[in-house]
């Protein structure tokens, strides 16, 4: 991966320190894997590990990211219905109307400026009946604030903004069971223990480009100190239901 954006945010299944996340990163792909079929757009490759997991299910499925991907374009060469473009949004450039079955985006909503013009254009270039799938951190299961997030959503919140352009939004959750939580409330105790020293509550205080950089090498230091709690972590010791408040990320499924 590019050393220029190998920040906390962008999961690598390679980390050790990352296994908490990646774990739940990785069942959300297996989930919609379940769902999909025809032509699929994902919106945020990342570091690209699920590209192979969606793709199988697919007629065509096309990845795309603001960054180069490294796993993205080698799978495009090797996959014969995967294709990866590099490309900022919104807009979707040069993609047509009505023409997915399905649009996948994990994670990535609360990094987008506008967040209606990037639902609206998801809307325009899904099918009817197509659906739009999506995953993004609950605010209120937030330990500290994130720089690199331009906001988060309640659960309310989110499926207003979805309910702007789709006409049905189902509201499901990530939730963990004792050995995720567990590994949370331990997070939650060393959050709290480095936020003893924020005397002038800089993390809300400064511009949130100015704390993106301290931030993330708080979070990957904090990440690494737990890692051993982390590391045993398993996708199945995550799980799918209706979105709650006490659920780690919110998984919602919006009908065009």
């Amino acid at each position: 991966m590019n050393k220029k954006i190998q920040t906390a945010e962008r999961v690598s299944h390679q980390e050790r320190s990352d296994n908490y996340v990646f774990q739940r990163s990785i069942l959300a792909y297996y989930e919609t894997a379940k769902l999909i079929s025809g032509n699929v757009l994902e919106i945020g490759t990342g570091s690209g590990y699920g590209i192979e997991v969606l793709s199988p299910n697919v007629d065509s499925f096309l990845t795309i990211d603001k960054f180069p991907s490294i796993t993205g374009l080698k799978l495009s060469k090797e996959i014969k219905n995967v294709d990866f473009r590099q490309m900022t949004v919104p807009p979707l450039e040069n993609i047509p109307d009505n023409y997915f079955d399905f649009v996948v985006s994990f994670q990535v909503i609360e990094h987008i400026n506008s967040d209606i013009e990037f639902v609206k254009e998801i809307y325009r270039v899904l099918k009817k009946k197509g659906k739009f799938i999506l995953t993004t951190p609950n605010k209120k299961m937030s330990l500290t604030r994130n720089p690199w997030h331009v906001r988060e959503y309640t659960i309310e919140e989110l499926r207003k903004i979805l309910l702007g352009c789709f006409s049905i939004v189902n509201a499901q959750g990530v939730f963990g069971n004792n050995n995720v939580m567990n590994y949370y409330q331990e997070n939650k105790k060393s959050v709290q223990k480095i936020k003893r020293f924020d005397l002038f509550n800089l993390e809300y205080n400064l511009p949130r480009w100015l704390f993106q950089i301290p931030y993330d090498i708080l979070n990957r230091m904090n990440r690494k100190k737990l890692s051993n709690k982390g590391v045993d972590i398993k996708m199945t010791d995550y799980y799918l239901a209706s979105a709650q408040d006490d659920c780690i990320d919110l998984f919602y499924i919006a009908e065009k």
